[in-house]
């Protein structure tokens, strides 16, 4: 019985890669390209018919990228929001004569 030889989704393993990277090496950009080639790799898949795998791979990129970008801009919100807070009432205080 000859079965097709299913090839693995080179996109799906670089989205997997990249999300990886963005923990430790590639903040950023890291992210961004594990979530757009996790959606191409899909896609592919999807496309392929049966005749590409690694689905998982691309899920698991999308995952890390997206998680990352959003720790990152929860973070930035953080930020904003505690130091905007602080500099409003630093200002306030210094307005009305209270420091």
């Amino acid at each position: 019985m000859n079965t097709p030889v299913r090839q693995t989704c080179s996109t799906a393993t670089i989205s997997l890669i990249f999300g990886i990277l963005s923990w430790f090496a590639l903040p950023i950009i890291g992210a961004i390209v594990a979530i757009i080639c996790g959606h191409m790799a899909r896609t592919e898949i999807k496309r392929s018919q049966g005749a590409l795998e690694g689905d998982g791979l691309a899920v698991g990129g999308l995952i890390l990228g997206y998680v990352h970008l959003a720790i990152f801009f929860l973070i930035i919100m953080v930020i904003f929001v505690f130091l905007g807070g602080l500099a409003f009432f630093a200002a306030f205080a210094h307005h009305t004569g209270h420091m």
